[in-house]
């Protein structure tokens, strides 16, 4: 069934909330929704008193390996981590605590994917530890894999094909949907549909969800084979349309620790 999860975007060592669609490698500041006073670990141990496995923490850029580990040591085994994640340093984030390791980038060469790539991760840190994120753009009628922070979008459709593939190594998706994230504008109800019908593995989205009857929204267009993050729209990251309170209660309920309720459902 389709729950919440949460998430912990680091941005210049800070939890932030961004477009994404803005973030650049020329130096430029992205636009900013949300900067935390609170450090990563805050949020980290929020999310672990509130029974919320299975989020993500982002590196959105360099200067954020110390805040990624701080959240880490808050729930060791508790949270996923992407960004930057590569041959090299994989074996290190898992050992840190990351619960799971999302990957992108490093499995694209020259805006190709590479399944070598893919299988080196996987027979390194295990296919059951890893995520891979087909964050992507629209192009065309359809929607195309988007790397370097969204910057470049590749030559690898997000369909049946794709999936199908990775689904041999890894044991998770992970979507953002590049053009509505961090706009609070509504979600790409398409592509949710489309992540239903095409992924084998467990998939989470995120873009653009800005109501807690998202939740339900998704839940409806995926049949339940989705789940949802909420970002810049939640009352914990500075937003007015989605109450935590309400996501926790959502994830209670259709996880049968609390009686349901029709109240978004």
């Amino acid at each position: 069934m389709t729950v919440f999860r949460p998430c912990i975007d680091l941005h210049n060592g800070e939890v932030k909330q961004i477009v994404g669609g803005s973030l650049r490698d020329d130096g430029s500041p992205p636009e900013t929704n949300f900067v935390a006073d609170q450090g990563p670990e805050f949020f980290a141990q929020r999310y672990r008193d509130d029974d919320l496995p299975g989020g993500h923490v982002i590196r959105l850029g360099p200067g954020n390996d110390a805040a990624a580990r701080q959240a880490l040591a808050a729930w060791p085994g508790g949270l996923q981590l992407g960004g930057g994640i590569d041959g090299g340093n994989a074996e290190a984030w898992l050992d840190a605590g990351a619960a799971k390791l999302i990957v992108t980038s490093w499995l694209f060469e020259a805006g190709r994917l590479s399944l070598a790539r893919v299988k080196t991760l996987a027979n390194r840190v295990g296919e059951e530890k890893l995520v891979v994120d087909l964050s992507c753009r629209r192009r065309d009628g359809g929607w195309w894999v988007a790397v370097d922070r969204w910057q470049t979008v590749t030559e690898t459709a997000v369909d049946a094909e794709t999936f199908a593939v990775l689904a041999e190594f890894c044991s998770e998706f992970l979507v953002h949907a590049a053009d509505v994230e961090g706009r609070q504008a509504g979600i790409d109800e398409e592509l949710v549909a489309h992540l239903a019908e095409i992924s084998p593995r467990p998939c989470t989205y995120a873009g653009g969800a800005r109501a807690i009857e998202d939740l339900a929204r998704v839940a409806s267009l995926s049949g339940g084979r989705v789940d949802l993050t909420f970002g810049s729209a939640l009352d914990l990251f500075g937003g007015s349309g989605v109450r935590y309170a309400d996501c926790i209660a959502w994830n209670r309920r259709h996880r049968g620790q609390e009686p349901p309720s029709n109240e978004f459902s």
